[in-house]
This record gives structure tokens, C-alpha cells and sequence, in this order.
């Protein structure tokens, strides 16, 4: 039961929806792009002018056929500049944005793995040879004193 619904969820899941309209076009692409004027809002959502100026040219763009949708939002990208991305690309630099942050954060778990690995094991519980002659001569020059006593 567990494996046919596994492979139904990953069919679902890898399944073409088929043919999308100029319209879902354009509200995948403008839900990918910042507005350069609102701070945290996608052009999808925005009312600004300078948002209504990038949709106008997204439909534009979708309307004439001759782009991808990702080459459109490289085109956006040219004229308005890489702060009009969402995310940003997986490529170049604006990847170490993702990459570092993970990165440091698994080296700062190794390193305290081998820590806490080597606070363990530094103290095995056994008794070194030297503090069982210090304790002992601790307890036999007690036990001189308390005598004299």
C-alpha cells in the first residue's frame, strides 16, 4: 500500500500539467521577480508603477513567443539589474549566498562533534600512576599529622 502510494505521489509529482496559457506564462514569471521599488514584494503582487512597467513588458515578451520564460527574466534582469530577482541564481557568485551559510554551518557541527568526541575521551576514568603516588603521599602525611596529634 505504502509503495503504490509512494509511486503515485512521485508520478503526481513529476507529471507535465501540459500546455500553459500566455497568462499562467506571465504570472509564473512576474511571481519570480522583485519589484524594484517595494521592498519584499514580487512584481505579481505589487502595485507600483515601476512594478505595472515590468509586467507590461513580461506580457509583452510572452505575447511575442520569441523568449522562454527564463530568458525573458534574464532580459528583465539585464535592464533592472540582479536586485529584481526573488532568488537569487544557483550559479556564480549569488550561489555562495546559498552555499556558504550551509557550508559553515556543517563545519561548525563537525567541529564540535570532534569537541565533544575529544572531551570523552580525554578522561577514560583510569587512575595515572602519578596521582595514585601524590594521593597516597597526601593521605600518609595525614595520617603522620593526625598521629602526632
Amino acid at each position: 500500500m505504502a509503495a503504490i502510494a509512494s509511486a503515485l505521489l512521485i508520478f503526481g509529482g513529476l507529471r507535465d500539467s501540459g500546455p500553459r496559457s500566455q497568462q499562467d506564462r506571465i504570472d509564473a514569471i512576474t511571481m519570480r521577480l522583485a519589484c524594484p521599488t517595494c521592498q519584499g514584494e514580487s512584481v505579481y503582487v505589487s502595485r507600483a508603477s515601476a512594478a505595472e512597467a515590468i509586467r507590461a513588458e513580461v506580457a509583452r515578451q510572452v505575447g511575442s513567443g520569441l523568449r522562454t520564460d527564463d530568458e525573458t527574466i534574464a532580459y528583465i534582469e539585464q535592464r533592472f539589474g540582479s536586485q529584481v530577482l526573488l532568488l537569487p541564481r544557483s550559479s556564480g557568485i549569488d550561489s555562495l549566498v546559498w552555499a556558504l551559510p550551509i557550508a559553515a554551518l556543517i563545519c561548525g557541527a563537525a567541529a564540535l562533534g570532534v569537541a565533544f568526541r575529544k572531551w570523552r575521551t580525554a578522561d577514560d576514568g583510569a587512575v595515572s600512576a602519578e596521582d595514585s603516588a601524590l594521593v597516597n603521599a597526601a593521605m600518609a602525611s595525614k595520617n603522620v599529622t593526625d598521629s602526632n596529634s
